[in-house]
């Protein structure tokens, strides 16, 4: 009897059973995710003439891990400030698609017969796609650096965030048959409390370890810690009641912003391509023949319903976001599908008995089939767009640009709209950073403290007084950013001055600034010293004073924010310039890395006809470490160099297609008879006698390469260029052409093959 665990019986079935489908569908030109469906279809439980796994529990962690990878992969791709840029749009787009799908998917579970819980909880599922399977369709259709894929990004981001918010609003339908707002907002502050958290102690930490450990590090090292900092977070966000995948995410945002994002995203995508592989196989071992055939009419309806309104939706909220009509077809044709956050609301209404256990293999269903369909609408988009935009009256073509062109204006924002956003991100900000520090204060120093004090016999009150004013002391930088960061009492003189109605917003946010000082203070003193409220107001003044006249504290937060800010752009730094604002909605500046089957490869920048024939323009060139800014034009394009180009997306497209070249095959035949190994013997009379090698016309001639010379019972390996032929010796090379052999051995009788 075998004695290896089931695991590896069902990963040697998993794995060359998709390895040999994905091949198939590779020969098909098809998506391989559908490859990976249908080879977990042949070992899933529903295919009995087929091997099947024989431990499920395994291969749902195994593909729990590759929801993670592919999180992780997503996040290293889509850095924070993409997500400033473009947050906005995906607000819009991701409520917009919410409540139309929402509203569509109740609708539908009625007129299916189902009640009133299983239609909420379809509503809920039909509202989210799947992050993975349109970015696993992305990297097979290869579209991921296309301007409209970011927009999907930002989507599926907040979407997934919203994941998080309905699972916990249908937790509290499924408890208490009723809604409960309380806890929905507690969620809300607690899920942005953690992401600034996660976000800001992660972009200073984590650039700055990396920055000290390069010189020790190789990519072997660096792919296990960027490994460990993803499953860390993993558990960190598991911890905080969120979702695995949106650990994930975070740390691949967070990694992103540094410079060695490159190098990881290429270290892990063999990591994320197995385990990726093993998620999908998973979902299509669901596939249950005998559901489809006995729902089939619901499946289609939903399923029908999805592809239709689900885009249609996406597309109308990326149209109200302001984007042109070809970035809202391209982008709303991706959200086709649903996925792994419709599995687990399923699951979630199965955990607590209030949906039909039916409910559940349909969307399972569901999902696999619009999985099917989700690269072909994709790469409908375009066509869609080109084939109904010429169709359009003249005068809705000119209103959607209208409003497509106020969305994209920087128009002039008042003094006093900017003075509100700023305040209330300061305070937003700084207010995270406080009470998380608070936390740690109270759940992990003070009991350190008190705990150390007790062994050493002190009383109590002196680790109390301590561990206060320790922890004051790290919080003074942060408590004067929040009193007084961006507080221009001249600007706000003026402003109060000028705009009458002004005083209704400055004063309150000033107020409330100072406010949450004190209040925080307060609470920190009263978690180790238990005063009277008026004493407590007392002291947190005085601290919150001299906090505010204390110019180290100043000092000290400049330098914490100056780190910072170097961290969040050291990745843009490494760009030759930055692009203004007003040119960023017309032109990218990209990288693409020169493969070896480049038709630009071992070309001079001159004949490579970048600007002429594709409009774009070469910034600079990265090889080995050294960039080389605005290279001359008589310097050879060489592989693995890594280009910045800069041009719109549709020439950044085409340069790409000769860029970035992969072979069809990556696997090419190498027979043992194009390069032969020859034995020539020197004898007597023998025209190579007292020549040297380099004289001997064996490279130029005969394109042969000496390898070797036996000398009696000697062997000289590699010899030197000046070596002189002597009579008696074996000379050993080798040579590609059979013709000059042949010529040669014409010339020399004594000549041996």
């Amino acid at each position: 009897m075998s004695s290896l665990p089931p695991i590896f019986l069902d990963l040697a079935i998993i794995l060359i059973t998709a390895g040999a489908i994905t091949i198939v569908f590779k020969w098909l030109k098809q998506p391989l995710v559908l490859g990976y469906i249908v080879a977990g279809f042949f070992i899933g439980p529903y295919f009995p003439w087929f091997p099947a796994i024989t431990d499920d529990s395994n291969v749902h962690v195994w593909s729990d891990i590759g929801i993670v990878f592919l999180m992780f992969a997503l996040g290293l791709e889509f850095s924070i400030k993409k997500l400033k840029r473009v947050g906005a749009t995906g607000a819009i787009t991701a409520l917009t698609e919410l409540v139309i799908m929402f509203v569509i998917g109740n609708t539908v579970g009625h007129l299916l017969g189902m009640g009133n819980m299983d239609s909420i909880f379809l509503g809920c599922m039909l509202s989210i796609s799947s992050t993975t399977i349109i970015i696993k369709s992305f990297d097979d259709l290869k579209l991921k650096q296309q301007r409209f894929t970011s927009t999907v990004t930002a989507v599926l981001v907040v979407e997934d965030l919203i994941a998080v918010l309905l699972l916990v609003v249908l937790s509290t339908l499924s408890v208490g048959k009723s809604f409960n707002g309380a806890e929905l907002g507690l969620s809300l502050v607690k899920l942005v409390f953690s992401l600034i958290v996660w976000f800001t102690f992660g972009i200073f930490l984590i650039p700055t370890f990396l920055r000290w450990m390069r010189k020790w590090m190789t990519e072997e090292t660096l792919c296990i810690v960027a490994v460990g900092l993803c499953f860390g977070m993993v558990v960190l966000a598991d911890f905080a009641g969120f979702s695995t995948a949106l650990g994930a995410f975070v740390m691949g945002a967070i990694l992103s912003e540094t410079i060695e994002a490159d190098v990881i995203h290429r270290i892990i995508t063999p990591i994320k391509n197995l385990f990726g592989a093993v998620f999908f196989v998973s979902v299509g071992m669901l596939v249950n023949p005998e559901v489809l055939v006995k729902y089939i009419g619901p499946i289609l309806i939903i399923a029908g319903t999805i592809v239709v309104f689900k885009s249609l939706s996406a597309t109308t909220g990326i149209l109200l976001s302001g984007k042109p009509l070809k970035t809202a077809m391209q982008g709303g044709f991706c959200f086709c599908q649903i996925g792994e956050f419709s599995f687990i609301i399923a699951g979630l209404g199965l955990s607590y008995h209030v949906i039909d256990p039916n409910l559940y293999p349909i969307i399972v269903t569901v999902s696999i089939l619009t999985t099917f369909v989700t690269p072909y609408m994709i790469k409908a988009g375009l066509p869609a767009y080109e084939w109904i935009y010429p169709k359009l009256p003249m005068r809705f073509k000119q209103a959607l640009e209208r409003y497509s062109s106020s969305g994209r204006v920087n128009t002039h924002e008042k003094k006093l709209s900017t003075f509100v956003r700023k305040q209330l991100t300061s305070i937003l900000f700084y207010s995270a950073i406080l009470v998380a520090l608070g936390l740690l204060s109270s759940l992990w120093l003070r009991p350190l403290i008190n705990n150390t004090f007790d062994a050493w016999k002190i009383p109590a009150i002196w680790g109390n007084l301590l561990g206060m004013i320790a922890t004051l002391l790290i919080m003074a930088p942060f408590l004067w950013a929040l009193a007084v960061k961006n507080v221009n009492r001249e600007r706000i003189r003026k402003m109060l001055h000028t705009y009458n109605h002004s005083q209704v917003a400055v004063i309150p946010l000033l107020a409330l600034r100072y406010f949450i000082t004190l209040f925080i203070v307060g609470w920190v003193v009263s978690t180790y010293v238990h005063l009277a409220v008026g004493l407590l107001v007392v002291v947190a003044i005085v601290i919150v004073m001299a906090v505010l006249m204390s110019r180290r504290a100043t000092d000290f937060y400049n330098r914490i924010e100056d780190h910072f800010v170097t961290n969040f752009y050291q990745r843009q730094a490494q760009n030759s310039f930055k692009i203004p604002e007003s040119l960023e909605k017309n032109f990218i500046m990209e990288r693409m890395t020169v493969t070896a089957y480049s038709p630009l490869a071992g070309v001079t920048l001159m004949n490579t006809r970048l600007r002429q024939d594709y409009g774009v323009n070469l910034v600079s060139i990265e090889r080995a470490g050294k960039i080389f800014d605005l290279p001359d034009k008589d310097m050879i394009i060489m592989p693995t160099d890594r280009l910045t180009v800069l041009g719109n997306e549709e020439q950044l497209a085409k340069v790409r297609a000769v860029v970035e070249v992969e072979p069809d095959m990556l696997i090419h035949d190498h027979t043992d008879n194009e390069i032969n190994t020859y034995r020539l013997e020197v004898s007597e009379g023998s025209h190579l006698i007292g020549t040297s090698i380099k004289n001997s016309n064996f490279m130029s001639a005969y394109q042969s390469m000496v390898i070797a010379i036996e000398r009696g019972k000697e062997y000289m390996l590699n010899p030197s260029a000046d070596t002189l032929f002597q009579h008696g010796d074996v000379v050993w090379f080798v040579s590609p052409l059979d013709l000059k052999i042949k010529e040669m051995r014409r010339e020399d009788k004594n000549f041996n093959a």
